[in-house]
This record gives structure tokens, sequence and C-alpha cells, in this order.
């Protein structure tokens, strides 16, 4: 009995030091201060106000079809609470938080589905993905500046789904989902509550790769608010259409010429 009981206190002993040195191999002083409440500057808004999207003439055309038609494509979905999807969840919707562990970036969004993590320890691309509107994430920190510290995360995500579009236009994703999304996150030099995201987007739609940078503002002293986006939505899916309820609760087209829903299993008034 004294043996196996030695036995049992070595073996805890054992799994206490390993489970020590798996918190002493953690120095979160080696990373950047993500902290607090973070708020994209000039809200979540258009993909990139300062540059022309590099669409493809075929994609062009698509852009441009939707927009005449005034209509929601099959590229945005959000107003339908789906997920934004990458790279369009960079635009910061909702409040945001970065949370660093030693294997795992996570960016926190309460909006719709907006939550991504980041694997930072060193595993190689899984054969096989999954797609999802996120997509997986694979980074790494890096010290660029030789000081001995972590100052930029340098990211790329693949295994993307759609339907997704870059901003609320409908600005279009290639609908073959090969999407390659690689970022740089880093905090301002000059400013440490502002904070970089340079994004590089590869995709079929774009005649070459697309770099926009997004900046967030860091808010130190906030309160964390509930946003549920089914709550307040005044759009209506019926079958493959979308409608819109108006504030007096009615049914109204949500695009030029819109037919009404077929009515057949409704009673309908006498004239």
């Amino acid at each position: 009995m004294l043996y196996r009981s030695s036995i049992r206190v070595i073996a805890l002993v054992g799994a206490l030091c390993v489970t020590m040195a798996g918190a002493l191999a953690w120095d979160d002083s080696k990373y950047p201060d993500f902290s607090g409440q973070w708020r994209p500057i000039g809200g979540p808004g258009r993909w990139a106000r300062d540059q022309k999207a590099p669409l493809t003439p075929e994609y062009q055309a698509v852009f441009e079809a939707d927009a005449s038609e005034g209509g929601q494509s099959f590229h945005n979905k959000t107003y339908l609470c789906w997920s934004p999807g990458m790279p369009r969840v960079t635009n910061g919707y909702g409040e945001i938080e970065f949370v660093i562990t030693g294997k795992t970036f996570h960016i926190l969004v309460d909006h719709i589905y907006d939550n991504r993590r980041i694997f930072t320890d060193a595993r190689p691309w899984p054969e096989h993905l999954t797609p999802t509107l996120l997509g997986t994430t694979i980074g790494q920190w890096v010290d660029e500046d030789g000081d001995g510290k972590y100052d930029v995360l340098v990211a790329e995500t693949r295994g993307l789904r759609g339907p997704r579009a870059f901003d609320a236009t409908g600005l279009p994703l290639h609908r073959d989902n090969q999407t390659v999304v690689k970022e740089r996150i880093f905090l301002d030099k000059a400013d440490n509550d502002l904070l970089h995201d340079e994004i590089t987007t590869i995709d079929h739609a774009l005649s070459r790769p697309w770099t926009v940078t997004k900046n967030y503002r860091r808010e130190r002293d906030v309160v964390w608010v509930e946003n549920v986006c089914n709550e307040y939505n005044p759009h209506v899916s019926i079958h493959d259409q979308i409608y819109y309820l108006s504030a007096e609760g009615y049914l109204m087209p949500a695009k030029k010429d819109q037919l009404p829903p077929d009515l057949r299993y409704f009673k309908q008034p006498r004239k």
C-alpha cells in the first residue's frame, strides 16, 4: 500500500511540475498590451473610403448590376444576421476585445458572430479545412524591432465559404471562395491607444491583391453593452426573397419592382 501511495504522490508531483512549466513558459511581458475596448475609427462603414476596388471586369459588372437593382445581393447576408465573414469582419462591428494567450489570439465582438481565433502555437495548416464564414486563421508573433518583445502579429486566413462581401454596399468576393487574407496587427509606435490591422485580400474577384488598413481606437473606461442582432432586425426572408418590415408593421419591397410573396395558403379578403 505504501508503495502504491508513493507512486500516486510522484505522479501528482510530476503533473504539477508539467503544469507549472507550462505556466512559466507563458510570459505576457513579451507581448503588447491590447487590453481595453476597441472601436473602429470612423465606424465600420465601407471597406475602403479612399480606394476603388480593383475588381475584375466580370465582378465589376456583378457589383453594378446589384447596385442598379437596389437590393441585397447573394454576397451580402449580414442584414439577416449572418456573420460578416472574412475579411469584412475586420470592419469592426460593435465593441471589440483582444485577448492574448500562449497559443491563441482571440478577437471578441458582441455583434452577430464575429469572434475570431488566431492560432499562434506554430501548428501546420490542416490537410483538409472545413469551410466557414470566418475561415481558419494561423499566425505568429514577430519581434520586428529586435527589442526582445513581440510587436506585430502576422496572420493568414484560409478555408472560407460564402456568401461574403467586403461591406454593406455588396462589394463582392468571388463565389469560388478561394479567398486568402493576410494580416499584420500592431499598435501604433506613437500612440499606444491606436491599433492597426493591415489586411491584404487575395481573391479571384480582384485583379490584384488588395491591401487596406483598418484602424481602431482604445477606450479604457467603458461599459460593455448587449447587442442582439435579431431583436430589432426589420428584414424578412420568404423563400428566396427578402422583404422589409415598415415601422407600422407592414411588409414592404426591399428592391425595385419586387413582387409580393405568394399568399396561396392565406385566406384572401373579399372584395
